[in-house]
């Protein structure tokens, strides 16, 4: 492998670099990469057979793939980290833009308002979208409905459904023609929980529906020959025996949502001040404050609005990191070191009258 990398740049660098007027680093970059990959392969085609070689080759791209995204994220991340610590302070999490100017430093002010809009709108969203995200995994999974194939398709629609769509659905419905008569049909954190909802609806029933088919049916036979009706046996064998599973999919659910910019720029609007009250006013969210702040001409906003996508990077990374710990293998124990063996009964000896 070293010998094939070696000879791949060599011959890249004499052609791109001498023979000839140079295409740049990423063509070059990509030359010496197919060029490493054919010359991996011959190698290894002559001394083990064409067989190993090409799996080894497949090995070798798919690790490579998998260094490209990593590495993307890495830097991505690292972009964020150290834009964001620059204004991220602890008061970020107790004031708001009150008073705040261009000439005042980015540790001044804060997101507290952000934060509190984003956790109101994700709760409120949770709270509409999960009963209706269980009972339609239900319905496809436990029932006999002719009525499932339609649900499914629909479901699976709106799963690809774009985030703004959501928004847009939701401001012309509801906010367009009924702001004027109602402030609950107004710009505010409700209307935004209406659009993150039908984000996550999709995503949780579709998870939860896989889990639901993980559960043996031999549980619901027996609950079922027991005398227990169908909705008994979901509610107390199938839901508990998935609670795990259907833990990590709100998790899931709720990392999907969390961090939407589109919907909320038709539902929530965004308001520099705290607005604790999701059913009347205008309401700020994290993402909605970093999409304002970033697109300022002063640096001070915008390190700030790096400050919240740190914040927000956080949450997620938080948010999933819990999932895959709910969602984690339970029946893997550790071997104890010793394990304890009855000792040998000691041979009795014979008494002769």
């Amino acid at each position: 492998m070293a010998g094939a990398a070696g000879t791949a740049l060599c011959l890249n660098w004499l052609v791109f670099g001498r023979l000839g007027d140079g295409q740049g680093w990423f063509a070059l970059l990509v030359s010496t990469y197919l060029t490493f990959l054919a010359c991996f392969f011959i190698a290894t085609a002559d001394r083990y057979g064409r067989l190993v070689a090409t799996d080894r080759t497949i090995t070798v791209v798919v690790v490579s793939a998998g260094g490209v995204v990593l590495a993307a994220l890495a830097s991505l991340v690292i972009f964020i980290l150290v834009l964001g610590l620059k204004a991220l302070r602890p008061g970020f999490f107790t004031s708001d833009q009150t008073g705040i100017t261009p000439l005042l430093p980015s540790t001044e002010g804060g997101g507290s308002h952000a934060v509190v809009g984003t956790l109101e709108q994700t709760a409120l969203s949770l709270v509409l979208s999960l009963p209706l995200s269980l009972g339609a995994a239900v319905f496809l999974n436990e029932s006999r409905s002719r009525w499932r194939r339609p649900v499914r398709i629909f479901v699976d629609a709106m799963s690809g459904l774009p985030s703004i769509v959501c928004g847009l659905f939701i401001f012309a419905v509801f906010i367009q023609p009924h702001a004027k008569d109602a402030a609950i049909f107004g710009f505010n954190g409700l209307m935004a929980s209406l659009s993150l909802s039908l984000i996550m609806i999709p995503t949780i029933t579709r998870t939860v529906e896989v889990v639901l088919r993980l559960v043996p049916d031999g549980l619901r036979e027996a609950s079922l020959a027991l005398g227990a009706s169908r909705a008994r046996t979901v509610w107390s064998v199938v839901f508990p025996t998935a609670r795990t599973g259907m833990t990590t999919a709100i998790v899931l659910g709720i990392a999907r949502c969390v961090g939407e910019t589109a919907p909320l720029i038709y539902t929530a609007f965004g308001y520099d001040l705290m607005n604790a009250n999701p059913f009347n006013g205008s309401q700020e969210a994290l993402p909605l404050f970093v999409f304002r702040n970033v697109q300022k001409p002063d640096q001070t906003a915008i390190e700030r609005g790096f400050a919240g996508a740190l914040v927000l990077m956080v949450i997620v990374l938080a948010l999933f990191a819990l999932a895959r710990y709910l969602g984690r293998d339970r029946t893997r124990r550790a071997a104890p070191s010793r394990r304890w063996r009855p000792r040998a009964p000691r041979p009795t000896q014979e008494v002769r009258p």
